[in-house]
């Protein structure tokens, strides 16, 4: 019983360090937002001063510094997803010169020791689980759980 109220606590620990990182890393997101925002707010308060020429040509620079960022990015995503590709092509001619080993050796064997040999490698996949305890329960009983496991 010792045991199960240690391993509860160390994942109830557990649970509220991760709840802390996400709190942390919202309220970074929200910051940099916030940063974000006041900056967009001040450039639209220099615009209104600016005359009507200076102002499309003001919207004119900004769209192009948008896009050219925008243009950098996607540039960085196609790099990393050609990268990507390469690696995955390189394992899937790894995979084939396998399957034809294979099926190269299986052409060699007899019939009957194939069979034999195919009925031994059936195996029987289940369904992986996270398990964070000895308990199952449903989220909205955790509660009542918990206040059960003091008293």
């Amino acid at each position: 019983v010792f045991f199960f109220f240690r391993l509860l606590e160390a994942q109830l620990q557990d649970q509220r360090r991760e709840h802390e990182e996400e709190v942390e890393a919202l309220k970074n997101q929200v910051d940099a937002m916030r940063e974000e925002m006041d900056t967009q707010q001040q450039a639209f308060l220099q615009t209104l001063q600016l005359s009507p020429e200076a102002q499309v040509e003001f919207g004119l620079q900004q769209e192009i510094t948008r896009l050219t960022n925008e243009n950098l990015d996607l540039k960085e995503l196609l790099e990393m997803l050609e990268k990507n590709e390469k690696k995955l092509k390189k394992q899937l001619k790894i995979y084939m010169k396998k399957v034809q080993d294979y099926e190269a050796s299986q052409a060699t064997q007899p019939a009957e020791r194939r069979w034999q040999e195919c009925n031994m490698q059936v195996a029987v996949q289940r369904k992986e689980k996270v398990f964070q305890g000895m308990l199952e329960y449903y989220k909205e009983d955790e509660p009542l759980l918990i206040r059960n496991l003091i008293t």
